[in-house]
């Protein structure tokens, strides 16, 4: 038997908080589970700094990816099976798909990205087209088939229904990350009747569609994201964590810059910070290692990184206040130069930051991330754009809603130093809302 259908002798079975059970019999899946850059993302938080606001958030983008591909694998071996609108040669790269979607993910990836200007999806495709385990793998399926797995996750591939399973308003990815965050962080907010959703999914030409049945378990999928980005995933305390993990980052990559001889020196960090890292640099690097970094700069003479470290281990986070760039652009600049007169370093210790989100929207094209609309199978073979029936999603769609923070360290304005300034200070940060 070839490799791309070689079953295992006997199915695999991973016990799931979320689904229970997810079950592999594909030899190449599990073949992909046990290769080294797969089993690293045991090693990546799937909430990055959240764990510091909600105390169970400790779980992996390892069960992560399982847990989308155990959704996709039942959508396809359950409902799709057997129907001619679904094409069962493409069974394979999408589960790999699936599965692999995440490879790319540095620690703490979202700020480890913004700091060294990097994008874990230019990793992900490099990791499962370059010198890997993972692409030693895949190209046993077929010389193209790593090509083929990239060009799915990339959005690129020319079957759409394949991509939509990954990547859409309503796909695995989602499903899973909503139902597996919300568990983990003890909310009630991303529960929603996913079985119901499986049940009515359906293929329709170049996409995938839910049946007009499921209109409102899909209302409330919808109502579940928008209300996890509000309450966990933009929270502004696990927000004010990712603002000192950023500012640890730029310090140590300035003080490297500046001849600054450190008691333990950045090593794995050098290559980045001149921009001369590979492949082999980026898979070296997990939470544990700079948690490691982190834990060891608290000692270093340099004040400020040893203050932003100790703040993030010993989670003494920034306070903040709402803040509107419009019209507290002024007092941002004004508050700088106070910092900067009372002895506080404002680049390291006043930061704006800001998030959005569009919980639902029914066509942008050329977005960052463009925004395919979520189609109703009518009875009449018709299909419906979600928004133009359900009266619920019409009324949050294409609305982004934009969130702006000032952080600061509250308790370096109230020591006894240089009084007149900082009580200057307090006075302005309570006009934003403290």
């Amino acid at each position: 038997m070839d490799y791309a259908n070689q079953k295992l002798a006997e199915e695999k079975v991973f016990k799931d908080p979320v689904h229970r059970y997810i079950h592999v019999r594909d030899q190449v899946i599990w073949d992909l589970i046990n290769a080294r850059e797969f089993q690293r993302m045991r090693r990546i938080k799937q909430l990055g700094t959240s764990y510091l606001v909600f105390h169970g958030a400790e779980h992996s983008r390892f069960s992560h990816s399982l847990g989308v591909y155990e959704i996709v694998r039942r959508i396809l071996d359950d409902i799709f099976h057997g129907r001619p609108e679904w094409d069962e040669s493409e069974r394979l790269v999408v589960l790999c798909a699936a599965l692999l979607h995440d490879l790319g993910h540095g620690p703490f990836s979202h700020s480890f990205e913004k700091v060294f200007n990097v994008d874990h999806e230019d990793f992900t495709r490099e990791i499962l087209q370059g010198d890997t385990e993972v692409n030693s793998i895949l190209k046993k399926v077929a010389p193209d088939f790593p090509k083929k797995v990239a060009e799915v996750i990339g959005k690129t591939y020319a079957n759409k229904q394949v991509v939509s399973l990954i990547s859409s308003q309503i796909d695995a990815d989602r499903m899973d990350y909503l139902q597996r965050d919300a568990y983990y962080t003890g909310v009630s907010y991303g529960h929603f009747d996913m079985e119901r959703i499986l049940r009515v999914m359906r293929p329709f030409e170049d996409q995938v569609v839910i049946k007009s049945s499921g209109m409102h378990a899909v209302e409330d999928y919808i109502m579940s994201r928008y209300q996890m980005y509000w309450q966990v995933y933009f929270h502004p305390v696990a927000r004010s964590a990712e603002v000192i993990l950023r500012k640890i980052l730029q310090r140590a990559k300035y003080l490297s810059g500046h001849g600054y001889k450190f008691e333990q020196p950045p090593t794995h960090f050098l290559a980045f910070f001149d921009q001369s890292f590979t492949l082999k640099d980026y898979l070296a690097l997990d939470e544990g290692v700079l948690m490691t970094y982190f834990q060891l700069w608290i000692t270093e003479r340099d004040p400020i990184l040893s203050d932003l470290c100790d703040r993030f281990v010993n989670r003494r986070l920034f306070q903040y206040v709402d803040f509107d760039p419009g019209k507290d652009y002024k007092k941002l600049g004004e508050l700088a130069q106070l910092f900067q007169k009372a002895g506080i370093d404002p680049e390291y210790y006043l930061i704006d930051d800001s998030t959005s989100d569009l919980p639902y929207d029914f066509y942008r094209p050329g977005e960052e991330e463009e925004r395919l609309p979520i189609h109703l199978l009518m009875p009449t073979g018709d299909i419906k754009e979600l928004s133009r029936l359900s009266q619920i999603v019409d009324g949050i769609s294409g609305k982004r809603r934009t969130d702006y923070k000032l952080y600061f360290p509250a308790e370096l304005l109230i020591d006894g130093k240089k009084k007149e300034i900082k009580q200057q200070i307090i006075e302005l940060l309570r006009e934003g809302g403290v």
